[in-house]
This record gives C-alpha cells, structure tokens and sequence, in this order.
C-alpha cells in the first residue's frame, strides 16, 4: 500500500474514532484501537477498553453532551507505523449545578498508529490540551457565583475542563494531563518519535 493510500486510511479511522465517540457507537468505537490500547484524556489515563466502558456508562446515564470537530491530522509514517497529531476542537454541554454551561476546548490529539492484518488501528492516545473556556447556555447570576472559588490554581490550558471536572462532576484529574508546554508533554514527543523510528512504546 502506497503512501497516500496509508495516510488517506488513517485519516478515516480519527474521524471514525470522532464519530464513534460522539454517537455512542461503543462497538464501533472499540474497533478503533489495538485491544491492548492506551488513552490519556484530561479524566482518565489507562486501557481504551475501559475509557469505552466508562463512556458509555456516562452516556447513559445522560451526563453531558459532546461533540469532537476534527481537523485533517498531520501524518509521519514509517512502514507499518504512524503517528498522528490532530488538532480538535472539544465541545461539551452539561449541568453545572442548575447551570446548562457549555466547555469549549482547544486540543490536539497525538496518535500512534500500527498496521495490522485488517488496516490501521490506534495503539495509544493523548490528549494535549492548549486552551478552553466555559459559558453559561443562558446568561445567570448563578454562573457567575459558581466561581467564587476561583480558578487560578488549574493549568491555563486547561482551566475550565479542571474545573468542570471537579466541581460539577466531583471527579479527579488523570495523574498526568498533558498540556503545551509541559515537560511530560515534550516527553511524550520524543516517545513517540523513537517509537517511530523502530523503538518501543
């Protein structure tokens, strides 16, 4: 398979990944990833199959809304292996409170990618996070008191999701959330480049 054909196919499996995700298509969404798969997301770090599991669970349950708006991702391959980076525009419409409140956030999606038998699959995936905001669906005193905690103790790049997750949905950040500038992101760079040129992960 040529070059073009290559990146065209994982092209394709992001944006199914995208759409999968956002649809609730859960058994879909699995065929996306090697079954030994990786995710790092601002909420959870750890198997996909459980990051799946966690998200349907959500889902169900009607917690929030979300929408993953992709862009074309950037492609370097090396025979059977990839890597992506995709910039993504997050969008999330949950309760905060008795707050309707929508998150927005600026992230890029960093993918290794490996052929196998049946096409591309994702073998890991982190979320790198540059910016985000939160609004109020309608404008609302209550909004504005949900900040008198204030919000300077969270990383820019990610302020608001910290936030929201803390405060509305009373969960922890990953252990590691990766964001511009951040060591554990140049790190992370370089893992998968040597990765690339025929390292381990």
């Amino acid at each position: 398979m040529d070059a073009l054909a290559d990146k065209f196919a994982i092209t394709e499996l992001i944006y199914a990944w995208g759409l999968y995700r956002d649809l609730g298509k859960w058994k879909e969404l699995r065929t996306t990833f090697t079954h030994d798969g990786h995710i790092s997301v601002s909420w959870f770090r750890g198997p996909f199959e459980i990051f799946v599991e966690r998200c349907r669970t959500s889902s169900a349950a009607g917690h929030t809304w979300s929408r993953h708006h992709l862009f074309a991702p950037l492609i370097k391959l090396d025979k059977a292996r990839a890597v992506a980076e995709t910039s993504a525009i997050i969008r999330v419409r949950q309760k905060f409170g008795a707050v309707d409140v929508d998150l927005t956030s600026c992230s890029r999606f960093l993918d290794r990618v490996e052929r196998h038998a049946g096409g591309w699959l994702i073998a890991e995936r982190a979320a790198i996070y540059e910016r985000d905001r939160l609004d109020p669906v309608e404008p609302s005193p209550e909004f504005d008191a949900l900040f008198e905690a204030g919000t300077a103790h969270y990383p820019e790049q990610y302020r608001y999701m910290a936030f929201r997750i803390a405060h509305a949905e009373g969960r922890s950040l990953a252990p590691i959330v990766y964001r511009d500038g951040g060591k554990e992101t140049a790190d992370l760079y370089a893992r998968f480049s040597a990765w690339l040129a025929g390292g381990t992960a």
